[in-house]
């Protein structure tokens, strides 16, 4: 969704945003902004019907029910997009300072104005019928003057925490692509990802490498284990892949259930493939341990597929090769990492 709306309209929406947030209860934030945005601007069909529908049982929204709106109706757009957001939410509040010193400016000159015709009237012979008036209207225009300066410095306070609120609208978008058990990404960062990378056109050689891993025998874990310990397999498997795959550029997912994606942008097939090795290897020395007796309760072992980005393919033909090279590993004894043809 690109965002069209001129300074003017976007001011516009300003207000009816805030009228919007100040009836509900959640926090005062970009991803609150961001859903009330789209809401008011009526940019997002399945939004407003979602949101409608959710304040039939819920008048006062709250952070919980936001985010829930946010992360399926507005999460996932391109990082052009969300970052127009953060500059538009920028601008939006710098406009509302300029607003409120242009506001201050002119009742500063509105009392300076009445100031003088006062005095001028208590100079005539009969300016006792306007006198208590033109006092009156003095104090109005002070009351103006005085609230003005309290919004102005409310707002010049305010600029210190836009950067922060860009900040959360950051980590906001971000946690939509990462899976919460195992804190690399999810399926839909992989995909986002993945959408960027090879929009790129590909000029250079090597090209792209993707390793494709499974965990061994994950289900019979489960089953002698339990669900809990599954989880902690899980999360040890993120946290070994993140160790392994230290390289700022190389991404790590968590594909779904026990298996994860590692794609090494302009990296070749045998490069790929020590990159797979590497996490085999210290995957089969990975021991999970009993905290009070540090006895071993099980060991993990995993199987691979690694395949190069091959010109024109997709990214599901890319991901289907990997899959099925690491199914030739699991089909060959498992704990073993195989390469795409």
């Amino acid at each position: 969704m690109q965002y069209q709306e001129t300074r003017d309209k976007s001011a516009e929406l300003l207000r009816t945003v805030i009228g919007f947030m100040g009836q509900h209860d959640a926090a005062f934030n970009p991803t609150t902004y961001s859903v009330w945005y789209e809401y008011a601007a009526g940019l997002n069909a399945r939004l407003n019907q979602a949101l409608d529908q959710l304040k039939l049982t819920e008048p006062r929204l709250g952070d919980a029910s936001i985010q829930r709106l946010y992360r399926e109706h507005i999460a996932g757009v391109d990082d052009k997009t969300m970052d127009r957001i953060s500059r538009d939410f920028q601008q939006v509040m710098n406009n509302v300072v300029d607003s409120v010193q242009r506001t201050g400016d002119q009742a500063g000159a509105f009392g300076a104005g009445l100031h003088d015709l006062n005095t001028a009237l208590q100079q005539t012979d009969n300016p006792a019928a306007l006198h208590d008036h033109l006092q009156l209207a003095l104090q109005r225009s002070q009351a103006m003057q005085d609230s003005a300066a309290a919004l102005k410095a409310q707002v010049d306070a305010s600029r210190a925490e836009i950067q922060r609120l860009r900040a959360d609208l950051d980590r906001a978008r971000e946690e939509v692509f990462v899976d919460s058990l195992t804190r690399v990404l999810n399926r839909k960062g992989l995909d986002h990802r993945l959408e960027q990378l090879l929009r790129q056109p590909l000029t250079a050689h090597p090209s792209h490498g993707l390793v494709m891993v499974d965990i061994d025998h994950f289900k019979r874990i489960n089953d002698e284990h339990g669900h809990l310990v599954g989880d902690q397999v899980l999360a040890g498997m993120g946290e070994l892949l993140r160790k392994v795959v230290n390289d700022p550029a190389h991404l790590v997912a968590r594909y779904g259930g026990e298996e994860f994606a590692i794609v090494l942008p302009h990296a070749g097939l045998e490069a790929t493939a020590a990159v797979a090795e590497r996490v085999r290897a210290t995957a089969k020395a990975m021991k999970l341990r009993k905290r009070n007796t540090q006895d071993v309760v099980l060991s993990v072992t995993v199987s691979a597929g690694a395949a190069a980005l091959q010109h024109g393919e997709s990214a599901n033909d890319w991901i289907a090769r990997a899959d099925a090279a690491l199914y030739r590993s699991k089909a060959s004894g498992r704990d073993r990492v195989s390469l795409a043809a």
